[in-house]
């Protein structure tokens, strides 16, 4: 069943709804559904969840030579200029230029002692999102709802949201790879809310619903015909899939892409950004039965927390954003009881140097930014069965390795699954005479984070 043909022939005789009703794949599920808020770039885990005093008494000095990626000679130890705060119940730091999150905080788990593979952002992006540096696997999303299905026939199971289609690596970021086709995400450019932009094509303007329906009803015959002639290629099944689910969406999906529907006061909790009204649709989606929803933290640039320089003035810029629509969207899940099966995840690929990446000899100091830096950072996880006001695992005093309860994105991976009810050692997919999983051979289950 495991292999995956099983599990799919289980799924068309029980029906999508009911492997979807929250009781998860194997065993019982926390979460019903995740939202993957993703900010590329990386940000600064020393200027965001993770403070580091050290770095004030060895400010200026210079880094040792020995680190796994060398700093230039005119790099220095950078202490975040930002004051880190105590917040709730639990007295979790968290830096000034996120206080929204930090108001929120008794319902987050920090993640401090993240690392990953490599230190670029193509692997690191690819790592993050599916489990492996090269673009051949089948993304987080794709694998989920692989296991899990949809909740909601007339709405894709995954969609990716993003303000701009220039995101560095891109579709590979979301794609099924050898998964059947129909576990592809629905990607969705957000830089238009008009609806009939964010889901061109949906209506059409010249036939009537029970026309095309027996318009479809003719296609889909002619489809399976010729489906049935050529062994039921399973590319050619995901197409009358996606033909069929595209017909359903006209009845839901104007509704539910449409962010005008929402109250004034819920627009404006939000904010009036790219990032703002994505986390506000990534809402509505889920609130409709999408599994899985990534919004893709773009704006002008393709990899806006890539602050390689003038770092102390745009980490600012970035977090004002982030901070005001993160914290709504879990506040409005929380009001709207979904934040207990409703998983969020905030970060990115990883993180940034504690020392200074200088541009040039001589550089003004107030232009210096901070380099990519894999060995440790930080990531936040609220709701969907997690344990609230927690911090987990630790970097070292200079914010360098990640010393105590170490976190891969492999076990990342196995904790989402496991809190969705999947048991990531036996979500397989049979291709190319092998057992694949999202975690390959590796990933453990953070149990401590789990309530």
């Amino acid at each position: 069943m495991s292999a995956g043909f099983g599990m799919l022939g289980l799924a068309g005789m029980i029906g999508q709804g009911a492997r979807a009703a929250g009781g998860g794949l194997h065993h019982p599920a926390r979460a019903k559904r995740v939202i993957f808020l993703f900010m590329n770039g990386a940000p600064s885990h020393v200027d965001t969840f993770d403070p580091k005093p050290k770095l004030r008494e060895l400010a200026g000095t210079v880094p040792p030579k020995d680190l796994y990626r060398s700093p230039s000679p005119q790099s220095r130890f950078m202490p975040s200029p930002f004051e880190f705060q105590r917040h709730g119940g639990s007295g979790i730091e968290v830096c000034e230029t996120l206080p929204r999150l930090g108001a929120m905080i008794d319902d987050c788990c920090v993640i401090r002692s993240m690392h990953t593979n490599v230190p670029n952002h193509e692997p690191g992006l690819l790592m993050m999102n599916t489990g492996n540096i090269q673009p051949i696997r089948p993304s987080l999303g794709s694998w989920a709802i692989y296991g899990l299905g949809t909740e909601n026939q007339n709405l894709p199971g995954y969609v990716v949201l993003r303000p701009s289609p220039n995101i560095v690596v891109g579709p590979a970021l979301w794609s099924n790879s050898f998964l059947p086709a129909q576990y592809q995400a629905t990607s969705v450019i957000t830089s238009d809310m008009a609806v009939d932009k964010l889901v061109a094509n949906v209506r059409n303007p010249l036939l009537t619903r029970g026309i095309q329906s027996r318009q479809v009803e003719l296609i889909q015959r002619m489809n399976r015909l010729h489906a049935e002639r050529r062994d039921n290629d399973s590319a050619l099944e995901a197409q009358i899939g996606a033909m069929e689910t595209a017909f359903r969406m006209q009845s839901e999906a104007g509704r539910t892409f449409d962010i005008g529907r929402e109250p004034r006061h819920i627009r404006e909790l939000y904010g009036d950004s790219g990032f703002g009204r994505s986390c506000l649709l990534a809402r509505r989606l889920v609130e409709d039965g999408v599994r899985f929803v990534s919004v893709y933290y773009v704006n002008s640039g393709n990899q806006p927390w890539d602050t390689h320089s003038r770092h102390n003035k745009q980490h600012p810029v970035l977090c004002a954003d982030s901070d005001r629509a993160s914290a709504a969207l879990l506040a409005d899940l929380k009001q709207r009881g979904m934040l207990d099966d409703t998983l969020v995840i905030w970060g990115g690929e990883f993180g940034r140097t504690p020392y200074s990446q200088v541009a040039k000899k001589g550089a003004n100091m107030e232009n210096n930014g901070r380099d990519h830096h894999a060995t440790a950072f930080s990531m936040l996880l609220a709701g969907g069965g997690i344990k609230g006001g927690t911090i987990y695992g630790a970097s070292d005093e200079l914010g360098m390795n990640a010393v105590e309860k170490p976190v891969h994105p492999h076990d990342l991976h196995a904790t989402v699954l496991h809190l969705l009810g999947i048991d990531h050692e036996r979500l397989t997919y049979r291709w190319s005479g092998r057992d694949f999983r999202l975690t390959d051979i590796h990933g453990r289950i953070l149990r401590d984070i789990i309530a």
